[in-house]
């Protein structure tokens, strides 16, 4: 018979996430997690089976956490720009120096991996539907150029939010980032 867990999974679970966001997959060692989330290496090999597993579910914790933030933020009422405007500052101006964890992921693991491609792509994805919505939603008002062509200024704005992301997370002028946003979002209004 099977001991009961001694543990609060879901605890667990976020705290790996917050370790993973700030030192990043590779860099994590298992002694390091358990002495981080206070188990012994068989009860974190028992509950998730390696490092691998606590990682794509500290990925699928942030997904559920963090990067449904944006879909809420982008969904925002209140003028289009000024949505997207608070929303690109919000993803650089709070933790200045973590960056986000499915960009650092990114970056740091690439494609090598399908089930963390499949995660990151799948965040990404949120973000680039919500950046849609809200510039299509901008289009239909009149806030935004009629012939705006969306796709590209999806890509273009979801490239600079992973930019934006990137260079937040190796500590570069938060004014100049600042400058950045704002440059972006009176990009949108050009016809």
């Amino acid at each position: 018979m099977a001991r009961p867990r001694e543990f609060d999974e879901q605890d667990v679970v976020a705290r790996a996430t917050e370790l993973f966001w700030r030192r990043g997959y590779t860099a994590t060692g298992v002694r390091e997690l358990g002495a981080e989330l206070e188990l012994k290496q068989s009860s974190l090999y028992r509950a998730f089976h390696d490092k691998r597993g606590l990682f794509l579910r500290a990925l699928d914790h942030y997904r559920a956490t963090e990067s449904s933030q944006a879909e809420e933020l982008l969904e925002r009422p209140g003028p289009v720009r000024e949505v997207l405007r608070d929303w690109l500052t919000c993803m650089v101006g709070e933790e200045t120096g973590r960056g986000c964890l499915v960009v650092n992921t990114a970056t740091e693991l690439g494609a090598a991996d399908p089930d963390v491609r499949r995660r990151t792509e799948a965040a990404f994805e949120v973000t680039r539907k919500a950046l849609e919505s809200l510039l299509r939603r901008g289009c239909r008002t009149g806030e935004l150029p009629a012939g705006l062509d969306l796709d590209a200024a999806v890509d273009l704005l979801f490239t600079t939010v992973l930019g934006l992301r990137v260079r937040e997370r190796a500590g570069h002028d938060p004014e100049r980032l600042a400058a950045t946003i704002d440059y972006a979002v009176r990009m949108l209004a050009a016809p």
